[in-house]
């Protein structure tokens, strides 16, 4: 039986394959999340945490890796069984819960890189971040922007809390409205982006954002070979930098 790896090959020496399988990865989320888990995975990441506290929703199927077999499931359990699927030699640990910030430090300790995919609609992925900071762990925010996906790389150094606005609640918005801006002043403009977010501020900012499965894959690549660069020694940009990717 050949390896499971081998047309990895060229692009990942032995020693780098055996260095990401033992390589901890702390999912904060199973949304984007498990689009991320199952790349990473099939990449040869082999030791993953997952938490979240939800259930599998039919809404959740146009981007998310779920069926509708999972629908009413805990998105980590169908995520775990989802996986084992592809390797079931992998070393899959899961908390079906949610972070508060009464738990979230429990669970940081002992892994290498976290991905944050919470939801913004508190405090506690800020704080998730911060806990990382402290710890030396570098956290990869992945968003889904329809037809892009923008990844940010958040080290010791700086955090997104600098991209909060005074009285006002932080959330995807101030990240999105700071990489457009960014974009538009160093000459690439992403037009039909502040289209889109200039329509669901009209729309309702309280209803979820729109988002399609294009980016959660898009997402998903990206974050997976950040991850590799990380585990592997490679430089990567950080936060204020950022990559954003998009085939409009």
């Amino acid at each position: 039986m050949k390896n499971r790896y081998d047309r990895n090959r060229l692009y990942i020496i032995k020693e780098e394959q055996k260095t990401i399988k033992n390589t901890s990865i702390l999912l904060a989320g199973a949304g984007i999340g498990s689009v991320i888990a199952e790349c990473l995975l099939r990449l040869g990441f082999e030791t993953l945490t997952i938490i979240d506290g939800d259930a599998v929703e039919l809404s959740n199927i146009n981007r998310q890796n779920y069926t509708e077999k999972d629908i009413a499931t805990y998105k980590a359990e169908a995520l775990k069984k989802r996986l084992l699927l592809i390797n079931s030699e992998a070393k899959i640990t899961i908390h079906n819960c949610f972070l508060t910030p009464d738990n979230v430090e429990q669970y940081i300790e002992g892994h290498k890189i976290a991905i944050n995919a919470l939801d913004f609609t508190s405090n506690v992925p800020l704080l998730f971040d911060s806990l990382c900071q402290k710890k030396d762990i570098p956290i990869l925010h992945p968003y889904n922007l329809g037809w892009a996906a923008l990844v940010l790389v958040i080290s010791k150094k700086k955090g997104l809390d600098i991209l909060e606005k005074p009285k006002k609640s932080f959330n995807e918005l101030n990240v999105v409205d700071y990489v457009s801006s960014y974009m538009r002043y160093s000459g690439n403009p992403q037009e039909w982006l502040e289209e889109i977010v200039d329509q669901y501020k009209k729309e309702n900012t309280k209803l979820p954002p729109p988002q399609l499965s294009i980016a959660s894959w898009q997402a998903a690549a990206v974050c997976t070979s950040i991850a590799f660069d990380i585990a592997t020694d490679k430089p990567v940009k950080t936060f204020p930098e950022f990559y954003f990717t998009t085939i409009r």
